[in-house]
């Protein structure tokens, strides 16, 4: 009989303290928190699947996933890029051209972003623009064998 007395009056202060919540004074800080993590965990997991379907040569499905990430996180790199080496694959060069411009825009000429966007030129045959990025590259990584090969078989053509 005393525990029964003793939930009754916690759930009747329960029942207080509810009562007086009012919505307009609750701190969303930490709900912002929250959806800011979820989506970096969603974009994490599809970029994270998003790499593996390029690595099986699934390249819609790639795209798809790099899409969604970049949509969950506009201002994450990686998506990007997976986005632009999809679109390239894909054959779309108009849109990879668009994911490059705003890689750049927001990681600027790094070497590897370069790198894929010279080899972007190669896939679509446009040899003197591929020298070009690619020798930008290799400027700002003169040791990276991949930059190397890629500005070797440009300047092949």
């Amino acid at each position: 009989m005393k525990v029964r007395i003793v939930r009754l009056i916690a759930i009747g202060l329960l029942a207080g303290a509810l009562g007086g919540c009012q919505t307009g004074s609750i701190d969303t800080t930490m709900t912002s928190a929250f959806q800011a993590n979820a989506q970096g965990s969603l974009a994490d997991r599809k970029i994270e699947t998003g790499q593996k379907q390029f690595a099986a040569g699934n390249y819609g499905l790639a795209e798809k996933n790099f899409r969604a990430a970049v949509e969950a996180t506009p201002d994450n790199g990686t998506a990007w890029l997976g986005l632009a080496a999809s679109y390239d694959q894909l054959g779309r060069f108009d849109l990879a051209d668009r994911a490059y411009a705003q890689l750049l825009k927001l990681e600027g000429a790094k070497a590897s972003i370069l790198n894929n966007q010279g080899y972007s030129y190669i896939l679509r045959g446009d040899m003197k623009q591929a020298r070009k990025v690619l020798s930008n590259a290799h400027a700002l990584a003169p040791d990276n064998i991949v930059i190397e090969g890629n500005l070797k078989l440009a300047n092949k053509a």
